[in-house]
């Protein structure tokens, strides 16, 4: 008898101001990259622990390697997450990135990916959030949660 796992990818923005949760996506499903698929069978999950956010709504694709436009600046550059364990559908079936970024200008986020490298490396997975405006002194918080079913 063969068991079969599956990998998938939900990623939620919250965006935050004065305490205040003001705007929420929801997960929304992501898509996992040829890449991260090859990275997978050689390395654990644990090595993605970066979270990026980018300005463009490019359709997804598996061979993407990269957001196609990372911010870089105003308080959203790529940064390392607080990874844990959750549970979804079974204990412990969830790999999950947490992130809170600091806006210190206006940017208007349309992608999400999870790395494993604070620049460059390999994109496990990237998803759209439709347009999210993160404006000065709001905070973005990210989830990405990769769930093993």
């Amino acid at each position: 008898m063969k068991n079969k796992v599956k990998l998938q990818g939900f990623v939620r923005l919250q965006i935050k101001e004065n305490g205040k949760i003001i705007d929420d996506t929801g997960f929304i499903k992501n898509g996992l990259t040829n890449a991260a698929r090859a990275n997978l069978t050689a390395n654990p999950i644990t090595d993605f622990d970066y979270l990026a956010v980018g300005t463009d709504d490019t359709a997804f694709a598996a061979t993407q390697t990269a957001l196609v436009s990372e911010v870089t600046t105003d308080g959203l550059a790529r940064a390392q997450a607080t990874a844990s364990q959750e549970t979804t559908n079974v204990t412990d079936d969830t790999y999950q990135l947490t992130k809170t970024f600091n806006a210190v200008g206006t940017v208007s986020v349309e992608e999400v990916g999870a790395f494993n490298a604070d620049s460059g490396g390999t994109m496990l997975g990237r998803a759209l959030t439709t347009t999210k405006t993160v404006i000065n002194g709001q905070q973005l918080i990210v989830t990405y949660k990769f769930v093993f079913t």
